[in-house]
């Protein structure tokens, strides 16, 4: 089960290079976000060769342009538009670079489900048959930073949104043994905000988190849930701007990777 969460998605590369090598292989990838988007290329491809292609993906310059344009094109765009900074075409071609040119659910070689925000409904929507390329957008397009994505009649946007981290999902779905692809948020402690920024950002993580909480207190018995380590978090992410940083992506997979060796050595 792989959660959202951005730039720092790429620490999800590290675990699954820890996982994988450990020797196990999933019978059902369940993501949301950056998740899915990690979460389909191990859905078509859950071997070692995998976490290759991933690690090439995020250096990509198509992962660069995704947040990359500079602040005044940004702006010119929010004011044309007045919905979003970014154009999503770098991150449509990343998929399908990653994934090919018209992927679908059924052509995975395991079972994938995505989910995203319906605005017309303000409810969730799991994908998981049909065209690949449309429900990952629609799982990632970021509010503010994408556009929404049309799919039928609705309109889409962040699964994060509604679902940061899908642990239900994944058990009502049939598991038993989940492993958490987490990307480090809820390993970190909240305090009480003391500035107006703080106020924005500890809000918004008691937004993110909740769920999780209720559904790990609700977990069935005979199922059992690992919460994989991040590693930690890289200098200046608690900065406005951090979701735009790609510079951080090798240390934060090489750090995911050493805590999760060390969680499964445990186990």
């Amino acid at each position: 089960m792989l959660g959202g969460g951005g730039v720092r998605g790429a620490v999800q590369v590290g675990m699954l290079q820890a996982l994988l090598g450990a020797g196990i292989v999933p019978d059902l990838v369940v993501g949301t976000s950056i998740g899915a988007i990690n979460g389909a290329a191990l859905a078509s491809d859950p071997t070692p060769a995998v976490v290759d292609r991933l690690v090439e993906a995020w250096a990509s310059p198509a992962a660069a342009a995704i947040y990359g344009d500079s602040w005044p094109k940004q702006l010119a765009r929010l004011a044309k538009s007045r919905t979003h900074l970014n154009d999503p075409a770098p991150l449509r071609a990343l998929l399908v670079d990653m994934l090919g040119e018209d992927p679908q659910f059924e052509d995975l070689r395991i079972p994938l489900a995505v989910t995203a925000a319906s605005i017309e409904r303000a409810a969730e929507r799991w994908f998981d048959h049909g065209p690949l390329v449309p429900a990952i957008l629609a799982s990632s397009s970021v509010p503010g930073v994408l556009p929404p994505t049309k799919i039928g009649d609705e309109h889409f946007v962040d699964g994060g949104m509604v679902n940061s981290i899908p642990l239900g999902e994944a058990i009502r779905r049939g598991a038993t043994r989940v492993y958490v692809l987490q990307v480090g948020r809820i390993e970190e402690t909240l305090e009480a905000p003391e500035k107006p920024s703080e106020v924005a950002r500890v809000s918004f993580e008691i937004a993110r988190r909740h769920r999780f909480s209720r559904e790990m207190d609700a977990v069935p018995e005979g199922v059992s849930v690992h919460v994989l380590p991040s590693g930690g978090p890289a200098k200046g992410d608690e900065k406005l701007g951090s979701y735009r940083r790609m510079d951080a992506t090798k240390a934060r997979i090489e750090a995911a990777f050493t805590a999760t060796t060390a969680y499964l050595d445990q186990q």
